[in-house]
């Protein structure tokens, strides 16, 4: 089985920019918040090769990414080498220096347990400043792939060993950021074409505050 490190860096080795050069519809929606809300800096856990980083760094957000791929990170220099690049896990993030005016992270959140998933969030809440903000899109139980696979925990799936997924119902999401003053939450339909046919995911969006 592989580590989560071996899994993407075989994966972005044997695609490359596995989901295109297009930001994600949520990555402007995300943008269209931080302006209004003042934000400058931004950390991006799980910023893989910089398809959404480039976004926001050429809209004169100063942009930090974390990313575990070693692939991915070196396909992020040449593909966005405004943003600054970490390599290293989500779920410790002391490496990275400083706090953020905003987290922006897409499709992460749900690549754990729950008791990563708690991790995570703790770290990003350490990373932000105070009234820091974050928006974090992840799998819903709208998603088609809900179900498919062995049942690790509630609501959580492996499709292959070692590999969870977890979909987010919205009183779920919301009881993750209870650390947070939530502030919108909705649906996107984030279009994707890889893996051999052009397919839309369900996910759920959060938009909120630390809380004081």
């Amino acid at each position: 089985m592989y580590s989560d490190k071996e899994f993407w860096d075989k994966r972005f080795d044997d695609e490359g920019k596995v989901w295109g050069e297009i930001p994600s519809k949520s990555a402007h929606h995300a943008m269209e918040l931080f302006r209004k809300h003042a934000v400058k800096s931004i950390l991006i856990p799980g910023s893989g090769y910089g398809r959404n980083t480039r976004l926001f760094s050429a809209s004169g957000f100063d942009v930090t990414g974390i990313e575990i791929s070693t692939t991915a990170c070196e396909l992020a220099k040449q593909f966005d080498p405004a943003s600054k690049v970490y390599e290293g896990s989500v779920l410790e993030m002391s490496f990275v220096p400083g706090t953020f005016d905003a987290i922006y992270c897409f499709n992460t959140l749900h690549l754990f347990c729950e008791n990563d998933r708690r991790q995570f969030l703790q770290e990003c809440l350490g990373k932000l400043v105070e009234a820091g903000l974050a928006f974090f899109t992840a799998f819903s139980e709208e998603e088609p792939s809900f179900g498919q696979g062995r049942e690790v925990e509630s609501n959580t799936y492996e499709s292959r060993p070692g590999r969870p997924t977890h979909y987010f119902t919205e009183d779920d999401l919301r009881e993750h950021f209870r650390d947070f003053e939530i502030i919108e939450t909705g649906i996107v339909h984030e279009p994707e074409d890889h893996g051999g046919q052009p397919h839309t995911h369900i996910l759920r969006y959060i938009f909120a505050e630390k809380a004081a």
